[in-house]
């Protein structure tokens, strides 16, 4: 991800690079996930580049989304303006506070996303 103008969105971890065994990714409750992780899910094999997913907003959760592999558009709106940012970088996550409306897009064929939530699924 290139560096996020939206900072208050932000949700960097602790990386700890090693190109002889790979590189490590750390988040921890509170510390780089402003929530208590409830319920997580990881969304891939995305069958075309041109499919959405997402399309609403939570009424009461937050989420911490990460591009764990390849790449996406994600694109939120709070009511007042609307932004896009391209998620490439596992290090680096973006924080969707409730009640933001939001969306992915542009899929590249690789691309493996993991979501953090900060409750249980309910569904209404």
């Amino acid at each position: 991800m290139k560096k996020n103008k939206h900072k208050k969105y932000s949700v960097p971890l602790q990386s700890v690079i090693d190109t002889a065994r790979g590189n490590l990714h750390i988040g921890e409750n509170y510390k780089h996930i402003p929530f208590a992780i409830k319920r997580f899910y990881i969304i891939n094999n995305i069958p075309q580049r041109n499919a959405v997913r997402g399309m609403h907003a939570h009424k009461k959760i937050d989420q911490a989304i990460f591009c764990v592999n390849g790449s996406f558009d994600l694109h939120m709106d709070d009511g007042n303006k609307k932004w896009k940012i391209a998620m490439n970088d596992p290090a680096h996550g973006v924080l969707v506070k409730n009640k933001i409306w939001h969306h992915m897009t542009n899929f590249s064929k690789d691309c493996v996303i993991f979501v953090a939530a900060s409750d249980y699924y309910k569904e209404n």
